[in-house]
């Protein structure tokens, strides 16, 4: 039997930033599963960069159903790293607390689940025992679709309906809902030359209406009920806006301007309208339009039968929502589902990331009993 601690160590210590490829990290995670006697599904892809991932997906027992826990191995870039006594993928034990990116998102989590399944590894399962680490949650969720679109252990969990938790840090709150993820970009192409003259067209001049407009937009989803839900914190439509003209001097016509969108609707707002809307407004202006990435907002009824055992099992009373996003928005055919993990989302992405030792304790235990309590007889 492994402690999470020994698991997490071994994950953490090998990088996995999402722009690289985390093929290492996943025969690490391979092995594990293997050695616990699980089947294993391996699962290569190239990202749309080119990038060569992986998704690894294991199962423990026979028969459908049972419970599926769901994690990602990819973690941020490390830009900066504040503690000096050790980098940021040498993992390190003190006061408490394990030390390296992603040892709180989520690594941490992963390490948990599979101490977890080293307790019960040898009793016989009533249900099986589903495992799936993907590749870029953090950039797009391209390890989650490949997922669902290759993956015949996914298909046999839809088929069978298992239950299913993701793994994000929630410091072991039962969450029934999060927001989804939409993105997309609109592109001026204007025409370089030197600003003293008549020659050049500025994008940026061409982007301005589209961003009056992108404003309006914004508004009104602050204001008006059909874009407002009061059981999340903030209850509006979360935005993030950002433009770039890639211009290398001041006295250059800027020869393209770019604009970036994403937005965070929430369960039973229609996403498609507002993209719709911005692609209208685009086209109006003569702009590109392209759209990143969409995943749907994730909700499980907070008193369906799942949520509520799920809750007695983790001796609370009541399931909350967050407003950031998981691998969830790819996984919808999955009816009962919700997202459960130790550590804080306030440690995530940190110069310092970390994740306290009990957490990892608890949650091993949490996970443990979940497993118990759906898969053993």
């Amino acid at each position: 039997m492994t402690n999470p601690v020994e698991y997490a160590s071994q994950l953490v210590a090998v990088p996995s930033v999402s722009a690289q490829s985390n093929a290492p990290v996943s025969r690490v995670v391979e092995s594990i599963l293997r050695s616990l006697g699980m089947t294993v599904e391996y699962q290569p892809f190239d990202d749309p960069a080119g990038v060569p991932k992986v998704n690894v997906i294991g199962k423990l027992g026979s028969g459908t159903g049972g419970l599926a826990y769901f994690g990602h191995t990819d973690v941020v870039p490390v830009t900066s790293w504040s503690v000096h006594e050790h980098g940021p993928f040498q993992p390190t034990v003190r006061h408490g607390r394990l030390y390296g990116r992603g040892s709180c998102d989520m690594k941490g989590s992963i390490a948990s689940f599979l101490a977890a399944i080293s307790r019960v590894r040898d009793r016989s399962l009533r249900e099986p025992v589903y495992v799936v680490c993907t590749a870029d949650e953090e950039v797009g969720f391209h390890g989650a679709r490949h997922v669902v679109e290759h993956s015949s252990l996914y298909r046999e969990m839809v088929a069978g309906q298992s239950r299913a938790i993701i793994g994000e840090p929630t410091e072991l709150n039962v969450v029934h809902a999060h927001k989804g993820i939409f993105g997309f970009r609109a592109i001026a192409h204007g025409r370089a030359a030197h600003s003293s003259t008549r020659d050049g067209v500025n994008a940026n001049l061409l982007m301005i209406p589209f961003l009056a407009e992108m404003k309006r937009i914004h508004d009104e989803t602050r204001v008006d009920p059909r874009w407002l839900n009061d059981e999340f914190d903030p209850p509006w439509i979360s935005w993030n806006l950002g433009i770039n003209d890639l211009n290398c001097a001041v006295n250059i016509t800027a020869p393209v301007s770019i604009c970036t969108v994403y937005f965070r609707p929430m369960p039973g707002q229609n996403a498609d309208d507002l993209i719709g809307r911005a692609r209208t407004a685009a086209e109006q202006c003569g702009l590109e339009f392209q759209v990143e990435c969409s995943g749907q907002p994730l909700y499980a009824d907070p008193d369906s039968d799942y949520v509520q055992q799920t809750l007695k099992v983790a001796g609370a009373t009541r399931s909350r929502t967050v407003c950031y996003g998981t691998d969830g928005v790819m996984f919808t055919e999955l009816k009962q589902i919700l997202v459960l993990g130790p550590g804080s989302i306030e440690q995530a992405h940190t110069d310092d990331e970390w994740i306290s030792l009990d957490q990892l304790d608890r949650g091993t235990d949490l996970y443990e009993r979940l497993i118990t309590h759906w898969c053993l007889p």
